[in-house]
């Protein structure tokens, strides 16, 4: 190779190094707010099953006031 087909070569590998970097810096940016995104979601799942254990336990207290209040002797419930 002679310098004339060395110039345009080294030319072509510049542009294509310069073209990765800016696309490494991309994906960089984008893999930042991917991880930001992903660190709300598990903010909100984890606030999500609170309220859903929340929302079980009231729900088990009421079945348990429900059987309580239906397995009173002399209720009419009761009463066969």
């Amino acid at each position: 190779m002679d310098e004339r087909q060395l110039s345009p070569a080294i030319a072509q590998l510049r542009e294509r190094v310069e073209r990765l970097l800016l696309r490494h810096a991309e994906l960089q940016r984008t893999n930042a707010l991917l991880a930001e995104r992903l660190q709300g979601m598990e903010a909100e799942h984890a606030q999500l099953r609170q309220r859903l254990h929340d929302a079980t336990q009231r729900i088990d207290k009421l079945l348990l006031r429900l059987d309580q209040t239906h397995s009173i002797p002399g209720t009419p419930d009761n009463q066969a």
